[in-house]
């Protein structure tokens, strides 16, 4: 039987002319009636499709056409069918933020790679840490802060020198950006269950914005942020080329 494919492109020119060939060859359906999704772009454009799509049953495969592609696979027009037939399911769960902002409005957000806090302003933001509504920081002086899952340890978190987790660990690396104080701090690994909350000190002389895959909130108060068991995202890899020897590889480059 043949899958019923949904082709989703990012805007940069290759990959809107990869979509129109693939197309040509395979068809298109709509998301919601499609066996599944390909996402063609880089992994910003996948995470989008993963948001976007995460109602729906189709699991997603990525094809490279964009500068970064940690959650895709190679691009080829040639053996799609074959590959989709052979490709490997990994299930990702997100992170679940709640940020409060100075003016007293809520705002809400799901992260795959990670929730960050960041400095607005000229000084460096002092944050207020608490694991399971205990304060295990009383004050951490830095650019911010990050809360990643292993699927998105090798994004941010990895820059900011944050450790690689294995896709299976039960854990979620908490990092510093450029910390001042207390110096040496470089972050905790924390059981997937617990709840983080960042409070910011000060926040009208030390601004910080809270970041969740790039939908940002400016002037915040305080952050809650916990892994979200009830939403699976389903992606799909080729063999041999999943998260799992994704995360291994990075580590000896």
């Amino acid at each position: 039987m043949t899958k019923r494919i949904a082709f989703l492109a990012s805007d940069a020119p290759v990959a809107q002319t990869a979509r129109a060939a693939l197309i040509g060859r395979y068809g298109n359906a709509a998301p919601r009636d499609s066996d599944v999704i390909v996402a063609l772009g880089g992994d910003g454009h996948m995470l989008r499709t993963l948001h976007n799509t995460q109602h729906l049953p189709a699991p997603v495969y990525g094809m490279n056409r964009g500068t970064i592609g940690f959650l895709m696979n190679e691009y080829n027009e040639a053996d799609l069918l074959e590959r989709l037939d052979e490709a490997e399911l990994e299930i990702v769960n997100p992170l679940s933020m709640r940020a409060m902002d100075q003016a007293g409005q809520m705002h809400e957000a799901l992260a795959i790679n990670e929730v960050s806090l960041l400095r607005a302003g000229p000084q460096a933001a002092r944050l207020k840490i608490s694991v399971d509504d205990r304060v295990r920081l009383a004050e951490l002086v830095c650019d911010g802060a990050l809360l990643a899952t292993p699927a998105g340890s090798t994004a941010y978190n990895y820059s900011a020198h944050g450790p690689i987790l294995p896709i299976g660990a039960d854990v979620l690396a908490l990092t510093a950006i450029a910390a001042f104080r207390p110096r040496r701090w470089r972050g905790a690994l924390l059981p997937k269950t617990a709840k983080v909350r960042f409070d910011v000190v000060d926040p009208a002389k030390r601004p910080v914005m809270a970041d969740a895959d790039s939908i940002s909130i400016s002037d915040i108060d305080w952050v809650e942020i916990r892994s979200e068991p009830s939403i699976g995202h389903r992606i799909l890899f080729d063999p041999g080329h999943g998260l799992e020897e994704r995360l291994i590889s990075e580590q000896f480059t």
